[in-house]
């Protein structure tokens, strides 16, 4: 395995914004805490210790032990959970949606970047421990989001007609698509086949916590499902907040502003009340009516009685995308968000409401971004003799230069470019010569010669391909496999999909191994 590095500009699909958030975060130091450094996690220590106290790790703890009391292997896992009691220990998160079977590359990118970066700090930061931590987005309603994944080029789709929030659908016709996953792998004793049974339970939250463990349980990963009554009763004074200040939306409305006089491209839109309410599998905001409460098809609460109900059910109230980063981090000892540029933009809209009520806004960084060439891909590659820095380049563009550079000299249009460029000056000066005011006559003439010649050259590029088909569909190929649908690669196949052989533990080992949380940096990984 080789590791090349790439800035990423290179990538035609990443933004201004994305680079300025890895490579420039002073850019928008007044919308965050500090800049993302190994030298700044003393100070958000520091201020971390401050604003979380020994109660909040006891009930952390405690859910904690619960949610995972069930999982193989749960014994070493438990010392992991009981060191956040000790107030030297510290999380690093990462959430993410419950992706069919991990969904995306980038899926598994997030989490062991967390895991290395807790690493790291514990190298540089011996006296205080780490714990690599993924947030499940296990309350989120969005079904569409996560329903499909590609592995091997072909698409997987678990149908469901559930609706409410995702963790708390029940695994109907989720054993067909495995056993379509399964069809995928040949050989019998397949390292994935033990993960695809682990790949189960009473709903999503849970199948998903399994197969997540299961895949990452070396590591000392540590798996929070927020739709839990203690974390929950834990945020409810903040909850209690919303409902009666609507803080949030005027909080995020005033950065919005300057966001905004920055050039920042707003990610998420607040609501007045950035809260949703659960009830029998149904979530559904909590609007406010006049001295009322409303949740659509559910029920219309007084204030008193809406308080009330937070009191005595403060699992029924959900955070949207507003407040949801505020309820995870009141509730951990974190220090640090990872995530994609996406959502690390909208972190950028929430500081004011952390101010608000003294919530330590967290550090944030982008995760690494990874481009994986597989072996065929490699040999492909090697085939045409194209380079890693031309896979940026279009497949138009690459198909031209390889039949220009391939042609045996039968495409050198030097030669032709120069007489086209003496006769195109001999054509002006006479015709200026005759009448000086005919210039736009002559360069219109200009132009039509021009086009011309760009047309036979085509013609001659066009003919000279299919003298190269070969080339041509390996370079079809290389693209279609580095960026499938013109996307980034990461955001489109499975982990999976780099495992063939069904194999999936070394090729774990090789993505950890090639990420790095101090690389800025594309990482393109290529397996020899």
């Amino acid at each position: 395995m080789q590791v090349f590095k790439f800035h990423r500009s290179s990538l035609s699909q990443v933004s201004k914004q994305h680079l300025n958030l890895v490579y420039r975060q002073e850019a928008y130091l007044p919308f965050i805490n500090h800049t993302f450094s190994f030298e700044n996690f003393d100070r958000q220590i520091l201020e971390k210790e401050k604003n979380y106290q020994s109660e909040s790790r006891e009930i952390l703890v405690d859910a904690l032990l619960k949610q995972h009391e069930e999982l193989s292997g749960f014994n070493e896992l438990k010392a992991k959970i009981e060191s956040l009691r000790d107030p030297d220990t510290f999380t690093i998160t990462t959430g993410h949606q419950l992706s069919l079977f991990t969904g995306p590359l980038y899926f598994v990118v997030k989490i062991l970047h967390v895991i290395k970066l807790c690493k790291q700090l514990k190298e540089k930061y011996p006296e205080n421990n780490f714990v690599p931590v993924y947030w499940m987005a296990s309350e989120d309603h969005d079904f569409e989001e996560i329903q499909k994944m590609q592995l091997f080029s072909k698409e997987f789709k678990w149908d469901s007609d559930q609706e409410g929030p995702v963790g708390r659908f029940d695994l109907e016709g989720l054993d067909e698509v495995k056993t379509q996953i399964k069809e995928m792998f040949s050989n019998p004793d397949a390292e994935i086949l033990e993960l695809l049974d682990a790949y189960s339970g009473s709903n999503l939250t849970e199948a998903t916590r399994n197969l997540v463990h299961e895949l990452f349980k070396k590591y000392g990963l540590v798996i929070v499902d927020g739709d839990d009554q203690q974390l929950k009763a834990m945020f409810s004074p903040i909850i209690k907040k919303e409902l009666l200040e609507e803080f949030s939306y005027r909080e995020v409305l005033a950065t919005n502003d300057k966001l905004i006089n920055e050039g920042v491209k707003l990610q998420v839109k607040p609501r007045e009340i950035n809260l949703f309410y659960i009830l029998d599998g149904v979530r559904k905001r909590i609007v406010k009516k006049e001295s009322n409460f409303l949740v659509e098809g559910i029920a219309t609460f007084s204030e008193d009685e809406i308080l009330q109900e937070l009191n005595d059910f403060p699992e029924r109230f959900s955070p949207n995308v507003i407040l949801r980063p505020l309820y995870q981090e009141s509730v951990l000892p974190n220090l640090a968000y990872i995530g994609g540029a996406g959502e690390i933009s909208y972190w950028l809209q929430l500081k004011q409401v952390f101010d608000t009520v003294n919530c330590t806004f967290p550090l944030i960084a982008v995760r690494n971004s990874v481009l994986w060439v597989d072996p065929v891909t490699a040999k492909k590659k090697a085939k045409i003799d194209l380079l890693l820095e031309n896979v940026f380049k279009t497949k138009d563009q690459l198909k031209k230069e390889y039949v220009e550079k391939n042609s045996d000299g039968e495409l050198d249009f030097n030669s032709i470019e120069d007489a086209s460029e003496k006769l195109i000056d001999s054509l002006e000066d006479l015709i200026l010569n005759v009448d000086d005011s005919m210039q736009g006559f002559a360069k219109a003439e200009e132009t039509k010669i021009l086009k011309q010649i760009e047309n036979i050259k085509s013609k001659l590029i066009k003919i000279s391909k299919s003298k190269h088909s070969v080339a041509m569909k390996n370079i079809d190929q290389i693209i279609d496999k580095l960026f499938p649908n013109g996307n980034l690669q990461e955001r489109e196949v499975n982990f999976f999909s780099f495992c063939p052989d069904g194999n999936y533990k070394k090729q774990l080992n090789k993505l950890y191994l090639a990420l790095d949380p101090e690389e800025k940096d594309l990482l393109i990984i290529r397996e020899i």
